[in-house]
């Protein structure tokens, strides 16, 4: 089942600002292996990219509660 745009719509800042979030604090893990680290402006742009994909697959996920829940 697909899920609706609103839906998508609603979701997204909260699956992008998560994404920068978890971005950021993994470029501060790879930091420990000598990578560099993301500036908060890159992890909130890759947030922005990454955050389609997670934010879909959520609302995939709240799209089928809403069914079971529905009985359908």
């Amino acid at each position: 089942m697909r899920p609706s745009a609103k839906l998508l719509a609603a979701l997204y800042p909260f699956g992008a600002g998560a994404m920068a979030v978890n971005l950021f604090f993994a470029s501060l893990i790879g930091s420990w292996l000598g990578w560099r680290v993301l500036t908060p402006w890159e992890a909130a742009a890759g947030g922005l990219v990454i955050g389609v994909p997670a934010t879909w697959a959520f609302a995939c996920h709240i799209t089928r509660l809403m069914a079971k829940a529905d009985g359908k």
